[in-house]
């Protein structure tokens, strides 16, 4: 991520700022831009968010969204995957998913980009973690690593490829392994 600005600003006028591409985040009074995605971390992405939609949108458990900003705990970040319970999307009068979301996704995954910092995602990922995130996904496309978090709970590393992935309890219909995954990179 790249630091845009010096000048602490509020989460309020963070948020009056035009959106930008790739996404910036606001933490600790800074934005940050993030790294423009590059092809692996494009094609986990790519995979990822209709894989887990199809798994779970038809039966209303919850749906995964791309490039989703959520603002919670004076922070605004944009998970490269966001996964929300069907009943924690936010709707509007209409009943349409909202276009703000003011709440933390219950699953958030993100894709490690060359040159972007691992401290920088982690401390989203505690963030979420910290403000009801059931789980998060850290996935390193150049180590074929992927760092799971829960809270309170010990950092899990699985990088061998018959290991089965953990999901929240409520996606228990996603079955990927760590091959599985990375073999999104070979087709």
């Amino acid at each position: 991520m790249v630091q845009l600005s010096s000048k602490t600003l509020t989460l309020e006028e963070f948020l009056k700022l035009p959106e930008t591409k790739p996404a910036s985040e606001f933490v600790d009074g800074q934005i940050f831009q993030k790294p423009m995605p590059q092809g692996k971390h494009s094609a986990i992405q790519g995979e990822l968010v209709p894989f887990v939609n199809t798994a779970l949108k038809p039966t209303r458990i919850a749906r995964a969204f791309p490039e989703l900003r959520c603002t919670f705990g004076g922070r605004s970040v944009v998970p490269d995957v966001a996964v929300m319970a069907w009943n924690h999307i936010p709707r509007d009068q209409n009943g349409e998913v909202a276009n703000t979301f003011a709440v933390a996704p219950d699953w958030t995954v993100e894709i490690l980009s060359p040159d972007q910092s691992q401290t920088r995602v982690t401390k989203n990922i505690l963030h979420c973690l910290s403000h009801g995130t059931q789980m998060g996904w850290l996935i390193d496309p150049d180590e074929q690593t992927v760092f799971v978090y829960r809270p309170k709970q010990e950092t899990a590393v699985f990088d061998q490829p018959e290991d089965a992935l953990p999901v929240p309890t409520f996606a228990n219909d996603v079955s990927l392994t760590v091959q599985d995954l990375f073999n999104w990179l070979l087709e």
